[in-house]
């Protein structure tokens, strides 16, 4: 193993495939979980249970992170169990159950994280992206008769599920402005590479950008930021986006941000020369490579992403060094 630092964005199914392949570069890796999930289980939890921190991402990136000894195997197989039946527990995870749990008795998400990946036998980190829940919301076309009208729509579910074309998004918090998890704004300062994507564009990935805290850390880290793009558009939030237009959205949403390397699937790019200009607008080089599972065009392969991630390391460097230190 490494000493490389590394820290991973985003979440739901996403930041399981960058977390799955991070481990195999180095066991110093930081998860910051997105909170603004309002579906399934998580949702369910939210509107029963006020001011809920959403668990079900961060349990999947503990998941990913998780010990594989036995015990650690045990009570990973155990948080990922759904309830069965019709009742009041039909389609809870247990580990999100536990975790809403234990964020009533002790209050403070990152003790309550910390906690259950102990039990799980993390190696590595979980995070939130914030302390509070949040709320995302977004502006969107084609809803309308005149396909030109703005209309103001809400939630993570219905952003993801929408039929219409989203053009900004925006977060909401209790208390109006979203404020970073301290922990998880320091772990992005002092890492050696921060990787944000892939996953659901506008509510798993671009929502880190917009916590002030968050978004000022990734601006002035001297970590080297590499974008991992998704290998299919996905319906509703980016139905007929391009590779390139999803670097667009994250100029138009962080317009400071620079990053280092874009990585993308070679079969996923039908223009390589346009995505290049995209990302140098990033001030990125772009990485294109088979990084799709071969049994599953739409998912990761972690072996292949992690070949990826090396690969961009060592040619970028860390801190004018190699990073195998």
């Amino acid at each position: 193993m490494t000493k490389l630092k590394a820290v991973a964005l985003g979440g739901g199914h996403g930041l399981h495939a960058t977390l799955t392949a991070l481990r195999r570069v180095t066991d110093d890796v930081t998860a910051v979980v997105t909170v603004a999930d309002d579906g399934g289980s998580s949702g369910r939890l939210r509107r029963e249970l006020e001011d809920l921190l959403p668990p079900g991402d961060l349990r999947k990136a503990m998941a990913a992170l998780a010990g594989e000894d036995e015990a650690s195997q045990r009570w990973t197989s155990l948080f990922r169990h759904r309830f069965g039946g019709t009742g009041a527990l039909a389609g809870h995870a247990v580990g999100n159950l536990v975790i809403a749990g234990l964020l009533e008795q002790l209050g403070d998400p990152v003790a309550v994280l910390d906690l259950t990946s102990r039990l799980l036998g993390v190696k590595g980190r979980v995070l939130p992206m914030s302390n509070d829940p949040l709320d995302i919301e977004a502006d969107v076309v084609g809803l309308d008769e005149d396909e030109k009208d703005v209309r103001r729509i809400r939630g993570q579910v219905a952003i993801a599920t929408t039929p219409g074309l989203v053009q900004r998004i925006r977060l909401t918090a209790p208390n109006g402005r979203p404020a970073g998890c301290p922990e998880a704004v320091q772990a992005v300062l002092d890492a050696d590479v921060v990787v944000l994507g892939p996953g659901s564009w506008f509510t798993s990935v671009l929502p880190h950008l917009l916590v002030p805290e968050l978004h000022d850390a990734l601006v002035h880290t001297r970590a080297k930021k590499v974008l991992v793009l998704n290998l299919v558009p996905q319906p509703g939030e980016t139905a007929g986006f391009s590779p390139e237009r999803h670097l667009d959205v994250v100029c138009e949403h962080a317009p400071e941000l620079k990053v280092d390397a874009v990585i993308a699937d070679v079969d996923s790019v039908p223009t390589p020369d346009r995505l290049t200009r995209a990302a140098s607008a990033l001030g990125a080089r772009t990485h294109l490579a088979k990084i799709a599972a071969p049994d599953a065009a739409e998912r990761h392969d972690p072996e292949a992403l992690a070949g990826c991630l090396r690969q961009v390391v060592e040619e970028t460097g860390v801190g004018g060094t190699s990073p195998w230190r």
